[in-house]
């Protein structure tokens, strides 16, 4: 059996549940750096991790590594690489990439000679003059970090966070890769009640209740290497077949979310029903301040707005102070804050038992985690 070498990136912050969720699917010689995860595995696991990672951004199988300093140095990398193993006669090779602290700068540049190096060898490993590219996309991802060159296929296309249940949002919901990693790190299990007082569109709820379900976020829509051919199709077939059966049909979660805007209620319902009929959540208009817990030892996981994503400063802290009336004392119930505001265990009124830096897109965030 062909063994790959797999490369996922993620959320910065969360490398280690990701790195756990490869792992239980079968990835091995497992490596965590900052905001990516790389293993090895077959062919087998490429559906699997496409499937049933929650919190990867995306499946990439590696192509190769070297050093570069000179143009013709990335070019002569390139061409020594098996890429016909991966890349098909017909099929198209787009490439893109970033370059940092490396004598390599500019993008444009690195594309055309990535993309030159690239037709020069599949020309060759082919015995054609031309290749057409009228075939399936096989995307390129290139990084170039400190003159050292990784070349990549992406298997998974679209982003991975595009779970297919989203269509509709609010003005500022949090993404579903990110959403996923505060689940595991609630530990969210097929029992448990979790209460998002700040709802939205109802992401942290529906990531909740696919993970204690054990629904593969993936189950319902495809990916790029699925139209390449190095990956049977009877490989995917036998991937969903597995995630099919290992779903938790008899789990008791429930899920209750709760917004002062009519609009968000409207699409968390709408969300859930599109992500599965499986899925025990409801959702109510409430404001903050008629906050009333629907159960004892509950976790309440919630991304509250905030100065930069919503509201203004004053009128977020605002709202931390009213949260610190309303939950508290947790009388055994878990909650879990995501936030930017450094200042949020002043303004609620306790101190988190625990914190974790993460990052929502570019900006810092932490998590709170009360226990008491």
């Amino acid at each position: 059996m062909t063994n790959y070498t797999y490369i996922a990136p993620c959320h910065f912050g969360i490398e280690k549940t990701l790195s756990f969720e490869v792992k239980k699917i079968g990835g091995e010689n497992i490596t965590v750096t900052d905001g990516r995860v790389t293993f090895t595995g077959g062919a087998d696991l490429c559906a699997k991790a496409n499937i049933c990672l929650s919190t990867a951004e995306r499946v990439c199988v590696l192509l190769g590594q070297f050093r570069a300093k000179t143009f013709d140095e990335l070019f002569e990398g390139i061409r020594a690489l098996p890429l016909s193993d991966f890349i098909g006669r017909y099929e198209a090779f787009p490439n893109r990439g970033h370059s940092l602290n490396s004598t390599l700068k500019s993008i444009p540049a690195c594309q055309k000679i990535i993309k030159k190096a690239m037709a020069v060898n599949l020309c060759h490993a082919y015995g054609v003059q031309t290749m057409p590219e009228t075939g399936a996309v096989a995307q390129i991802r290139f990084s170039i970090m400190k003159d050292e060159v990784t070349l990549m296929l992406d298997a998974s296309g679209t982003g991975l966070h595009k779970r297919g249940y989203r269509r509709e949002s609010n003005a500022a919901p949090i993404k579903e890769t990110l959403a996923a990693g505060l689940i595991d790190l609630a530990r969210v299990r097929e029992n448990d009640v979790i209460v998002d007082p700040f709802c939205g569109s109802g992401t942290l709820l529906i990531e909740a209740g696919l993970k204690a379900l054990n629904i593969a976020p993936g189950l319902y829509r495809s990916f790029a290497a699925e139209r390449l051919g190095f990956i049977p199709d009877k490989t995917w077939q036998a991937a969903r077949q597995q995630a099919a059966e290992e779903i938790k049909r008899d789990a008791q979660f429930r899920a209750y979310g709760y917004d002062i805007d009519g609009e968000c209620v409207s699409l968390t319902l709408s969300n859930a029903r599109k992500a599965s009929p499986l899925l025990k959540i409801s959702a109510e208009k409430r404001d903050i301040r008629d906050f009333v817990k629907p159960a004892d030892n509950i976790k309440l996981i919630t991304n509250p707005p905030y100065g930069e994503r919503m509201l203004e400063t004053g009128e977020a802290r605002e709202l931390y102070r009213v949260m610190g009336e309303r939950l508290l004392p947790l009388d055994g119930s878990q909650l879990y804050v995501i936030t930017p505001d450094e200042e949020f265990e002043d303004i609620f009124g306790q101190k988190a038992d625990k914190n974790r830096k993460l990052y929502n897109g570019m900006m810092m965030c932490r998590l709170y985690s009360f226990f008491r």
